[in-house]
């Protein structure tokens, strides 16, 4: 393939990821959500994001932007969940679940597990309609039909347009969250210290 085309093909890939984040359409779930995560927060609870695969992996980075934003937050492995690890939540606590088709057996046994520990805040952030974990959760909030990118030869099995919506669903919640909190530079100066941002946030707190 001729460097022409490859930027071509790159560029396709990128509108296309922009056009399905702007199909996104928030609900009332979005804010009924955000109010169980600042409630966890004034009741001294924590939020736990859980998802398998890639979906884990961008469970893991919300988690960590949660925290940067003033809301303590963590990343629980559906597959440890089962193995002990489900021991860090509690009943203060807002469980986030993560999976495109809802049926990540994984994902289900950590809800059905939470359940039993008396977690009675579930948020699932989904696509499939026929998602399994839409009935198991509190809260829901739907994706939309989503079309991983898709290669020349049809291939569009990668979690690709998926990962970025759930990136983008999570990102606002938390500045959301943060923006009804009144967040300051000089909060985050405290949880983020160190590096470039921390110095910036030092300086704007002044």
């Amino acid at each position: 393939m001729r460097s022409s085309n490859r930027i071509k093909e790159g560029m396709s890939f990128i509108n296309q990821f922009a056009n399905a984040i702007q199909q996104v359409k928030l609900d009332k779930n979005f804010s009924d959500a955000a109010a169980a995560i600042i409630q966890c927060r004034l009741t001294y609870g924590k939020i736990v994001l859980c998802g398998m695969g890639k979906a884990g992996h961008i469970a893991e980075k919300s988690a960590s932007t949660f925290c940067s934003l003033g809301f303590p937050a963590l990343f629980l492995h559906p597959g440890e969940a089962s193995h002990g690890d489900i021991g860090i939540i509690t009943d203060k606590d807002v469980l986030i679940v993560l999976s495109t088709s809802g049926k990540t057996r994984e994902v289900i046994e950590t809800i059905n597990l939470s359940r039993k520990i008396s977690v009675h805040r579930i948020v699932g952030i989904t696509s499939h309609p026929d998602s399994e974990i839409r009935g198991l959760s509190d809260i829901i909030i739907d994706m939309g039909i989503t079309k991983e990118a898709s290669l020349k030869n049809g291939f569009n099995l990668a979690p690709t347009t998926s990962t970025l919506i759930m990136l983008s669903i999570l990102d606002a919640l938390a500045l959301v969250c943060a923006s009804d909190q009144e967040f300051s530079f000089g909060e985050y100066a405290l949880f983020h210290h160190s590096g470039y941002l921390g110095e910036m946030a030092k300086k704007k707190s002044k």
